[in-house]
């Protein structure tokens, strides 16, 4: 116990009783004895409410590895993005980039004034 022997606590107790006195000394060791047990309780719940969370972690872990082992996916695997479309790729339109819709796009309003023309 924190390297102190028998003969050191002997000592030590010796000394409290001479200087406390034998009225306070059993209410000093009682108030000492409620502290330590406080400490105690109050260490085991921390040292429960830590285990609980290690023991979550723990299976979260071990249930997202599950689940991408069931997708064929390892930990170590990346997703790869996409190919772009050919017709991105010939346009010149870089891959990832806004693609042009027939709304916006300007060989689309050249049509359409074209197709009102001869209608």
């Amino acid at each position: 116990m924190f390297g102190v022997g028998p003969t050191e606590l002997l000592v030590i107790l010796v000394i409290a009783l001479l200087v406390l006195g034998p009225q306070r000394l059993p209410d000093l060791a009682r108030a000492l004895g409620k502290a330590i047990g406080e400490f105690k309780r109050a260490t085991s719940d921390i040292q429960t409410e830590l285990d609980n969370a290690r023991i979550m972690l723990e299976e979260e872990t071990r249930s997202a590895a599950q689940d991408s082992a069931k997708k064929g996916r390892g930990y170590g695997d990346v997703a790869k993005p996409a190919a772009a479309p050919a017709a991105t790729v010939a346009a010149g339109t870089p891959p990832g980039a806004a693609q042009p819709t027939q709304e916006n796009s300007p060989r689309s309003s050249e049509s359409t004034t074209e197709t009102e023309k001869s209608a």
